[in-house]
Protein backbone atom coordinates (compact mmCIF):
# COMPACT_ATOMS: atom_id res chain seq x y z
CA UNK A 1 0.00 0.00 0.00
CA UNK A 2 1.19 3.25 -0.63
CA UNK A 3 2.14 6.06 1.99
CA UNK A 4 0.37 9.53 1.47
CA UNK A 5 1.84 12.34 3.04
CA UNK A 6 -1.14 15.71 3.29
CA UNK A 7 -0.23 19.01 3.65
CA UNK A 8 -3.40 20.91 4.85
CA UNK A 9 -2.50 24.76 4.34
CA UNK A 10 -6.06 25.94 5.78
CA UNK A 11 -6.51 29.77 5.64
CA UNK A 12 -2.37 30.40 4.40
CA UNK A 13 -0.70 31.66 1.47
CA UNK A 14 -2.40 33.80 -1.29
CA UNK A 15 -2.42 32.63 -4.94
CA UNK A 16 0.95 34.28 -5.07
CA UNK A 17 3.10 32.88 -2.21
CA UNK A 18 1.57 29.59 -2.84
CA UNK A 19 2.53 29.60 -6.14
CA UNK A 20 6.04 29.92 -4.77
CA UNK A 21 6.10 27.51 -2.34
CA UNK A 22 4.80 25.26 -4.94
CA UNK A 23 7.59 25.91 -7.05
CA UNK A 24 10.10 25.28 -4.24
CA UNK A 25 8.48 22.12 -3.25
CA UNK A 26 8.64 20.74 -6.81
CA UNK A 27 12.54 21.58 -7.07
CA UNK A 28 13.18 19.47 -3.80
CA UNK A 29 10.85 17.03 -4.49
CA UNK A 30 12.38 13.81 -6.35
CA UNK A 31 9.32 11.71 -8.30
CA UNK A 32 8.10 8.95 -5.42
CA UNK A 33 6.77 5.51 -6.77
CA UNK A 34 4.88 4.61 -3.30
CA UNK A 35 4.76 7.80 -1.81
CA UNK A 36 1.79 10.50 -2.54
CA UNK A 37 2.17 13.84 -2.00
CA UNK A 38 -0.40 15.96 -1.74
CA UNK A 39 -0.90 19.65 -0.59
CA UNK A 40 -4.45 21.21 -0.16
CA UNK A 41 -4.54 24.84 -0.89
CA UNK A 42 -6.99 27.33 -0.22
CA UNK A 43 -9.61 27.35 -2.87
CA UNK A 44 -8.70 30.60 -4.90
CA UNK A 45 -5.06 28.96 -5.09
CA UNK A 46 -6.49 25.45 -6.49
CA UNK A 47 -7.24 26.43 -10.19
CA UNK A 48 -3.57 28.11 -11.03
CA UNK A 49 -1.68 25.80 -8.89
CA UNK A 50 -3.24 23.14 -11.19
CA UNK A 51 -1.60 24.55 -14.25
CA UNK A 52 1.79 24.54 -12.23
CA UNK A 53 2.06 21.24 -10.76
CA UNK A 54 3.85 18.17 -11.91
CA UNK A 55 1.03 15.00 -10.80
CA UNK A 56 4.15 12.63 -11.24
CA UNK A 57 5.45 14.25 -8.39
CA UNK A 58 2.68 16.01 -6.20
CA UNK A 59 -1.13 15.88 -6.09
CA UNK A 60 -3.72 18.64 -4.99
CA UNK A 61 -6.54 18.42 -2.78
CA UNK A 62 -9.58 20.47 -1.86
CA UNK A 63 -9.92 21.02 1.97
CA UNK A 64 -13.37 21.59 1.19
CA UNK A 65 -16.52 21.34 -1.26
CA UNK A 66 -20.06 20.77 -1.29
CA UNK A 67 -22.37 17.75 -2.18
CA UNK A 68 -24.30 19.02 -4.84
CA UNK A 69 -23.25 19.01 -8.22
CA UNK A 70 -24.67 22.23 -9.37
CA UNK A 71 -27.92 24.94 -8.66
CA UNK A 72 -28.80 27.67 -6.63
CA UNK A 73 -25.91 27.24 -3.58
CA UNK A 74 -24.62 30.79 -3.22
CA UNK A 75 -20.89 30.88 -1.96
CA UNK A 76 -20.70 27.22 -2.64
CA UNK A 77 -18.02 25.23 -4.86
CA UNK A 78 -18.87 21.32 -5.97
CA UNK A 79 -17.25 18.51 -6.23
CA UNK A 80 -18.22 18.71 -10.25
CA UNK A 81 -16.22 22.05 -10.44
CA UNK A 82 -13.11 20.97 -8.62
CA UNK A 83 -12.87 18.00 -11.67
CA UNK A 84 -9.68 17.64 -12.98
CA UNK A 85 -8.42 20.12 -10.92
CA UNK A 86 -7.70 17.92 -7.54
CA UNK A 87 -6.80 14.01 -7.26
CA UNK A 88 -8.40 14.36 -3.18
CA UNK A 89 -10.13 16.18 -1.22
CA UNK A 90 -10.75 16.72 3.06
CA UNK A 91 -13.78 16.17 4.36
CA UNK A 92 -15.21 16.27 8.03
CA UNK A 93 -11.67 17.80 8.97
CA UNK A 94 -12.73 18.79 13.08
CA UNK A 95 -12.65 22.31 12.14
CA UNK A 96 -15.65 21.82 9.80
CA UNK A 97 -17.33 19.81 12.22
CA UNK A 98 -17.15 22.03 15.12
CA UNK A 99 -16.28 25.56 14.10
CA UNK A 100 -19.11 25.09 10.35
CA UNK A 101 -21.47 22.52 12.40
CA UNK A 102 -21.07 19.76 9.82
CA UNK A 103 -22.45 16.72 10.81
CA UNK A 104 -22.22 12.85 9.91
CA UNK A 105 -25.47 13.52 7.31
CA UNK A 106 -24.07 16.39 5.70
CA UNK A 107 -20.43 14.83 5.62
CA UNK A 108 -21.71 11.43 3.82
CA UNK A 109 -23.53 13.64 1.44
CA UNK A 110 -19.90 14.83 0.76
CA UNK A 111 -18.14 11.40 0.27
CA UNK A 112 -20.83 10.41 -1.73
CA UNK A 113 -20.46 13.13 -3.78
CA UNK A 114 -16.85 13.29 -4.05
CA UNK A 115 -16.10 9.61 -5.46
CA UNK A 116 -18.85 10.42 -7.85
CA UNK A 117 -17.25 12.85 -9.20
CA UNK A 118 -14.04 10.47 -9.37
CA UNK A 119 -12.08 12.32 -6.43
CA UNK A 120 -10.60 10.50 -3.28
CA UNK A 121 -12.19 11.68 -0.11
CA UNK A 122 -10.04 11.93 3.39
CA UNK A 123 -12.75 11.26 5.58
CA UNK A 124 -11.67 13.07 9.40
CA UNK A 125 -12.51 11.42 12.25
CA UNK A 126 -11.77 12.11 15.83
CA UNK A 127 -12.36 12.58 19.25
CA UNK A 128 -12.32 15.78 21.55
CA UNK A 129 -10.31 16.23 24.49
CA UNK A 130 -13.73 15.93 26.84
CA UNK A 131 -15.00 13.10 25.21
CA UNK A 132 -11.45 11.10 25.42
CA UNK A 133 -11.68 12.16 29.45
CA UNK A 134 -15.22 10.62 29.70
CA UNK A 135 -14.22 7.82 27.53
CA UNK A 136 -16.52 7.84 24.38
CA UNK A 137 -13.06 7.55 22.12
CA UNK A 138 -14.36 3.91 20.55
CA UNK A 139 -18.61 5.63 20.58
CA UNK A 140 -17.41 8.34 18.71
CA UNK A 141 -14.88 6.65 16.38
CA UNK A 142 -17.46 4.16 15.16
CA UNK A 143 -20.13 6.96 14.83
CA UNK A 144 -18.42 9.23 13.15
CA UNK A 145 -16.46 5.93 10.76
CA UNK A 146 -19.74 4.66 9.89
CA UNK A 147 -21.74 7.88 9.92
CA UNK A 148 -19.46 9.29 7.31
CA UNK A 149 -19.21 5.97 5.20
CA UNK A 150 -23.26 5.78 5.14
CA UNK A 151 -23.40 7.02 1.51
CA UNK A 152 -20.25 5.45 0.09
CA UNK A 153 -21.61 2.11 -1.73
CA UNK A 154 -19.92 -1.30 -1.19
CA UNK A 155 -18.19 -1.05 -4.53
CA UNK A 156 -16.71 2.06 -3.56
CA UNK A 157 -15.45 1.74 -0.29
CA UNK A 158 -11.99 1.24 -1.52
CA UNK A 159 -11.89 4.63 -3.35
CA UNK A 160 -11.99 6.16 0.37
CA UNK A 161 -8.92 7.34 2.51
CA UNK A 162 -10.07 7.59 6.51
CA UNK A 163 -7.78 10.29 8.19
CA UNK A 164 -7.85 9.96 12.52
CA UNK A 165 -7.10 13.64 14.09
CA UNK A 166 -8.01 13.58 17.42
CA UNK A 167 -8.80 16.93 18.02
CA UNK A 168 -7.18 17.64 21.86
CA UNK A 169 -3.86 16.73 19.30
CA UNK A 170 -4.08 19.57 16.99
CA UNK A 171 -1.71 22.25 17.25
CA UNK A 172 -4.01 25.00 16.36
CA UNK A 173 -6.62 23.92 19.91
CA UNK A 174 -5.56 25.49 23.00
CA UNK A 175 -5.66 22.12 24.90
CA UNK A 176 -3.12 20.14 22.46
CA UNK A 177 -0.83 17.67 23.23
CA UNK A 178 1.02 14.69 21.53
CA UNK A 179 -0.73 11.64 20.73
CA UNK A 180 1.80 8.65 21.77
CA UNK A 181 1.62 5.95 19.39
CA UNK A 182 0.52 3.42 21.80
CA UNK A 183 -2.99 5.82 21.84
CA UNK A 184 -2.86 6.23 18.26
CA UNK A 185 -2.38 2.10 17.59
CA UNK A 186 -5.46 1.86 19.87
CA UNK A 187 -7.49 3.91 17.91
CA UNK A 188 -6.27 2.33 14.65
CA UNK A 189 -6.97 -0.84 15.51
CA UNK A 190 -10.36 -0.10 16.59
CA UNK A 191 -10.92 1.87 12.58
CA UNK A 192 -9.77 -1.68 11.25
CA UNK A 193 -12.13 -3.93 13.07
CA UNK A 194 -14.96 -1.42 12.31
CA UNK A 195 -14.16 -1.04 8.67
CA UNK A 196 -13.92 -5.43 8.62
CA UNK A 197 -17.03 -5.71 10.47
CA UNK A 198 -19.32 -4.00 8.43
CA UNK A 199 -16.91 -3.94 4.73
CA UNK A 200 -15.33 -7.64 5.47
CA UNK A 201 -11.57 -7.94 5.88
CA UNK A 202 -10.52 -8.07 1.87
CA UNK A 203 -11.78 -4.49 1.89
CA UNK A 204 -11.16 -2.91 4.96
CA UNK A 205 -7.03 -4.15 4.51
CA UNK A 206 -7.37 -1.87 1.32
CA UNK A 207 -8.66 1.11 2.68
CA UNK A 208 -5.24 3.73 3.91
CA UNK A 209 -5.48 4.86 7.24
CA UNK A 210 -3.50 8.13 8.19
CA UNK A 211 -2.75 9.97 11.25
CA UNK A 212 -2.48 13.85 11.96
CA UNK A 213 -2.44 15.55 15.11
CA UNK A 214 0.66 17.95 15.13
CA UNK A 215 2.80 15.95 12.96
CA UNK A 216 6.34 17.37 12.84
CA UNK A 217 10.14 15.95 11.80
CA UNK A 218 10.37 15.21 15.31
CA UNK A 219 7.52 12.47 15.88
CA UNK A 220 6.45 11.62 12.12
CA UNK A 221 9.48 8.73 12.28
CA UNK A 222 7.04 7.52 15.05
CA UNK A 223 3.96 8.30 14.04
CA UNK A 224 4.68 6.14 10.28
CA UNK A 225 5.49 3.09 12.35
CA UNK A 226 2.16 2.59 14.28
CA UNK A 227 0.93 -0.61 12.61
CA UNK A 228 -1.58 0.09 10.58
CA UNK A 229 -1.17 3.85 9.75
CA UNK A 230 -0.19 4.67 6.40
CA UNK A 231 0.43 8.12 5.99
CA UNK A 232 0.36 11.62 7.62
CA UNK A 233 -2.21 14.39 7.66
CA UNK A 234 0.05 17.70 8.70
CA UNK A 235 -0.97 21.06 9.36
CA UNK A 236 1.41 23.56 10.23
CA UNK A 237 4.62 21.74 9.39
CA UNK A 238 3.44 21.77 5.79
CA UNK A 239 3.65 25.31 5.83
CA UNK A 240 7.15 25.40 6.34
CA UNK A 241 9.09 23.98 3.50
CA UNK A 242 12.05 22.89 4.93
CA UNK A 243 9.82 20.51 8.01
CA UNK A 244 7.52 19.42 5.13
CA UNK A 245 10.53 17.78 2.97
CA UNK A 246 11.92 16.26 6.07
CA UNK A 247 8.38 14.69 6.80
CA UNK A 248 8.69 13.21 3.50
CA UNK A 249 12.13 11.90 3.55
CA UNK A 250 10.95 10.38 7.03
CA UNK A 251 8.39 8.86 5.30
CA UNK A 252 10.89 7.75 2.19
CA UNK A 253 13.47 6.15 5.06
CA UNK A 254 10.27 4.48 6.92
CA UNK A 255 8.72 2.86 3.49
CA UNK A 256 12.08 1.35 2.93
Amino acid sequence: MKTYIVGNWKLNFNVGEASIYLHKLLKALPNYRDIDVVVAPSVVALQPLSLQVDRHKLKLAAQNAFYRDYGAFTGEISFTQLRGIVDYCIIGHSERRHIFGEDNKMIAKKMAAAIRNKITPILCIGETESERAFGETADVIRDQLIGGLSEVADDDIEKVIVAYEPVWAISSTKAAKLATPDEISEVVKLIRKTLTEVYGMKAAEKIPVLFGGSVSPANAGAYLTVPGVNGLLIGGSSLILSEFADIIETAKRVKA
